[in-house]
């Protein structure tokens, strides 16, 4: 049980990731061919693309955190001993630990608005609750990586290590 757990603690985003990525360009491929060759298109795959991209975003944004991969501005804290720079790196996860609890629970509301009154899409006619829960899907996955970075860092600050800074870009 615990090497599950590992496993989807090191490639849960990664695999989501490539599902709806793959769903998005072979959806995308398929209304290109027959929009510019049959002429036609058809309603679902706007919103199957459309949808697919949603989740693609939401879920990014928990395996940038994961990564330490959002873009910052880190003059300042090449400056710093690394104590200082460990304690700003957690002073701005607790920062955004506390917008994707309020971020959390708010778009939950919008989900169970939609649950309560069985809003459907347009072209897919499937309950909006599935495409509306990518939001908190989302921002359950950032919290939890959140909080696994605090950890991690944490860590660093008490072994007196350097914190995890992610992979650069560009040096």
């Amino acid at each position: 049980m615990r090497s599950i757990l590992a496993i989807l603690d090191r490639n849960l985003e990664r695999w989501a990731l490539l599902v709806f990525y793959t769903m998005l360009v072979l959806v995308m491929a398929v209304e290109v061919v027959r929009r510019e060759v049959f002429a036609y298109s058809s309603i679902w795959g706007e919103e199957v693309v459309r949808y697919s991209f949603i989740y693609l975003s939401w879920i990014g944004v928990a395996a940038a955190i994961k990564e330490r991969a959002h873009i910052r501005i880190d003059i300042l804290t090449h400056l710093l001993p690394e104590t200082g720079k460990t304690i700003i790196y957690i002073f701005g996860d607790l920062v955004m630990l506390a917008v994707a609890f309020i971020a959390l629970y708010w778009s939950y509301e919008t989900v169970a608005v939609s649950w309560k009154f069985g809003s459907v899409s347009h072209g897919l006619r499937l309950p909006m609750v599935w495409f509306l829960a990518a939001v908190p899907i989302g921002f359950a996955l950032v919290v939890i990586r959140l909080l696994q970075s605090i950890v991690r860092d944490i860590g660093s600050l008490r072994a007196g290590t350097p914190v995890y800074e992610g992979e650069r870009l560009f040096d």
